[in-house]
């Protein structure tokens, strides 16, 4: 009965110190997946040197390891500036950006979640980028020269982020508004300048008939001339005489059985028909 007895306590002893040794196993390493970087903090103190992919060992029981995400992750924030010439400027950016897996370690002791990074970090700083980058130009400039609006709110956002170990992977502009008034205004203008080029376009037009107008006088000014030349010459009157002919069979009236012709006779041959004399007659 006491042999008995003495195995059982035994059993659970050899249990008892299994799991402890299962459990102080267990909790002597972690594994760090690919896209994670985890943050070692023993007794509440983190330790410096971010823990890469792999596995890693750690103190049982008294330590604790955070893991972050350092994959891309996306964040939409809306922003509003102020152009060069004091127009009200608004828009929406995406903002696809990952932590630097060698600052989380800074991360963790300044800022702590990601949650935080975005709502304290990434949004404030990318009102105050869009501030600056809408500063530099006029509200017509940041219709005409949008990629170069994104090109400086690029630039300075990446430059205030970096600090705090946020790497801007890219940005997209949703979404950009202009103040009532002011697209009112810039419609109207484009109104007008339609107008104009259209009243341009109506006045070249003309010019250029006008232009056709006069080459076609001169045309005719210089056949008439040279016609008169014609006629002046030796066998003019031949050539009037011809012409006469050719319109009088073109008109459609009956050949004249009469045709006046000679030296004496007029420039233009006297035609008549001689039926028509007789029924006269």
């Amino acid at each position: 009965m006491k042999n008995q007895y003495a195995q059982n306590i035994q059993a659970i002893v050899v249990g008892i110190v299994l799991a402890l040794i299962l459990l102080l196993g267990s909790s002597s390493f972690v594994i760090i997946n690919p896209g994670e970087a985890g943050v070692l903090s023993v007794l509440g103190k983190s330790r410096d040197g971010a823990l890469l992919e792999g596995i890693h060992l750690k103190p049982p029981l008294i330590s604790k390891v955070d893991v972050y995400d350092v994959t891309v992750q996306k964040f939409e924030v809306p922003a509003k500036s102020a152009t060069r010439d004091l127009q009200d400027l608004t828009g929406r950016f995406a903002i696809n950006f990952r932590l630097d897996p060698t600052q989380v370690v800074t991360i963790r002791r300044t800022q702590g979640s990601l949650e935080n990074i975005v709502a304290k970090i990434i949004a404030p700083q990318t009102q105050e980028s869009f501030k600056i980058a809408g500063a530099k130009k006029t509200a017509e400039e940041s219709i005409t020269q949008r990629s170069l609006l994104k090109e400086d709110f690029d630039n300075a956002l990446s430059g205030r982020l970096e600090k705090y170990g946020v790497i801007v992977i890219d940005t997209s502009v949703i979404d950009l508004n202009f103040s009532t008034d002011f697209a009112k205004a810039v419609e109207e203008k484009q109104i007008a300048e339609q107008r104009a080029q259209r009243a341009v376009y109506i006045a070249r037009e003309a010019e250029q008939e006008a232009q056709a107008d006069i080459n076609r006088a001169q045309g005719r000014s210089e056949a008439q001339r040279l016609l008169a030349e014609t006629l002046k010459a030796q066998g003019g009157d031949l050539v009037l005489q011809k012409e006469a002919i050719q319109a009088w069979r073109e008109g459609g009236a009956q050949m004249p059985k009469v045709l006046v012709l000679g030296k004496d006779a007029p420039r233009v041959p006297f035609l008549f028909n001689l039926g028509n004399v007789q029924g006269d007659s």
